[in-house]
C-alpha cells in the first residue's frame, strides 16, 4: 500500500518538477506573445485530451469492427499516443471482465444445486403439489420435481452461456 502511495508521489513530484523547470524556461527566454499563444493552446489541448479512465476505455470500445485491422491498428495507436494507460486502469478493466465472467457461473452453479438438493431431498407431503405422472401409487414425478428441473437447467444454461461468452473475447 505505501509503494503504490510512494509511487503516486513520486509521479506527482516528477509532474511538478517538469513544470517547475519549463517555467523557469519560459522565464530566462525572449519569447513574444504569439508563441506564448501557441505554446499555451499547445498545453490547453495536452491537458483537454487527457481523458478519464471511463472515457479512455469508451474510446477503445467505439473501435468499430468493421474497420480493417490496419484501421482499427492505426485508431488504437492514436489513442494510445494522445493518452496514458498505466497498470492501474489495465487491472481494472481486467478485474471487472472476470466479475462478469464468475458472477453468472457462481450463480449458475447455486442454481444447479438447488435444483438437485430440491430433486434429492424429501418434502413433506402437503408440499408435494400435485404428481404429474405416477411410477407406483405412492410415488411419481411432481411439480416440484418439474420446477426444480427447470432450475436445473436454468443454472446448467447461465454457466454454459458465461463460458461460451468469454471464450469468444
Amino acid at each position: 500500500m505505501e509503494n503504490s502511495l510512494s509511487l503516486e508521489n513520486a509521479k506527482d513530484t516528477s509532474v511538478e518538477n517538469k513544470l517547475n523547470e519549463f517555467i523557469n524556461i519560459l522565464n530566462n527566454s525572449n519569447i513574444d506573445s504569439q508563441n506564448i499563444k501557441t505554446i499555451q493552446s499547445k498545453f490547453n489541448n495536452a491537458i483537454d485530451n487527457k481523458l478519464s479512465e471511463a472515457e479512455l476505455l469508451n474510446e477503445f470500445d467505439k473501435v468499430d469492427d468493421a474497420l480493417s485491422r490496419l484501421e482499427k491498428l492505426d485508431k488504437i495507436e492514436l489513442i494510445l499516443k494522445s493518452n496514458f494507460i498505466d497498470t492501474k486502469v489495465a487491472k481494472s478493466v481486467k478485474v471487472k471482465r472476470f466479475v462478469e465472467m464468475i458472477i453468472p457461473v457462481c450463480i449458475g452453479f447455486v442454481m444447479l444445486t438447488l435444483g438437485f438438493a430440491m430433486i434429492i431431498l424429501p418434502a413433506p407431503p402437503y408440499f408435494e403439489m400435485f404428481t404429474i405422472f405416477h411410477f407406483t401409487t405412492n410415488d411419481g414425478f411432481t411439480l416440484m420435481d418439474l420446477i426444480s428441473l427447470i432450475i436445473v437447467l436454468t443454472g446448467v444454461y447461465m454457466i454454459i452461456k458465461s463460458y461460451f461468452k468469454f471464450a469468444n473475447q
